[in-house]
């Protein structure tokens, strides 16, 4: 919207005539009327009375006008003020996009980055084997190597070959429990827990991967996030882009 046009619709708007409106200025209507028609532009000084003639404020008056019209009458310093506030609003707003697209595609690759790394939810499932319980004295081995120590007690000839037999027997069907744990957690290759008795030694023996559906939603998300970050920030700057064309360019 131009000068002339915006200063009639207000006019209009208070149901004032020309004659009226011109005599609040302190002007002629003649004066008035080029103004209406844009045969005049006001000066700095005009402007002011007719502003104050309206009782406005200057945003208010200059918020309809399109930026041509704003630049033309940029000898006025409400006008110049005026245009300064809306482009440190653009920058600001541009600005605050381009920080949010920023953190949202860092957060998005965080995301994915966490998911890849199992940091919240884990990835790997491990499996341990205990085959039995560790009497207090005995060896941490003592399951592996009771048959050489009797093989040994043999070779000295201190217990005979049916002998070590039945020791063997009776330690394999007396003493080995096996127990078996999957565990989300990486205990290492080896660790202790407390058991009746002793102690029980649980070794790994398998790792595997496995996709958890946690993992799968966070990198789903995190690409989400990623993606759309900037997607925001161009569609922004594009919609932007074509409101200030329309708004120089009102008519087709």
């Amino acid at each position: 919207m131009n000068f002339g046009a915006r200063l009639k619709q207000i006019r209009t708007d208070k149901n004032l005539t020309q004659p009226q409106l011109a005599e609040l200025i302190g002007i002629e209507q003649s004066y008035l009327s080029k103004l209406e028609n844009d045969k005049s532009q006001p000066s700095a000084e005009m402007f002011g009375n007719i502003i104050k003639a309206l009782g406005m404020a200057p945003e208010s008056f200059l918020a309809e006008l399109d930026p041509a019209t704003q630049a033309a009458l940029g000898h006025i310093p409400e006008v110049s003020q005026f245009r300064e506030g809306i482009k440190a609003r653009r920058v600001h707003h541009a600005r605050r996009y381009i920080f949010g697209a920023a953190a949202a595609a860092a957060l998005g690759f965080a995301l994915m980055l966490a998911a890849n790394d199992g940091i919240f939810f884990p990835k790997y499932q491990y499996k341990y084997v205990s085959k039995g319980v560790i009497l207090a004295g005995e060896g941490e081995n003592i399951f592996e190597q009771y048959r050489m120590i009797q093989g040994m007690r043999m070779a000295a000839r201190s217990i005979s070959p049916e002998e070590m037999s039945r020791l063997t027997a009776e330690f394999e069907s007396n003493r080995v429990r096996h127990l078996t744990v999957e565990s989300w957690r990486d205990r290492g290759s080896v660790y202790f827990e407390n058991a009746e008795g002793g102690r029980r030694m649980f070794e790994l023996v398998d790792k595997r991967y496995v996709q958890s559906d946690y993992n799968r939603l966070l990198q789903y998300l995190g690409a989400l996030l990623a993606f759309c970050g900037p997607l925001a920030l161009v569609v922004e700057w594009r919609l932007r882009v074509a409101a200030q064309h329309i708004t120089r360019n009102p008519h087709p």
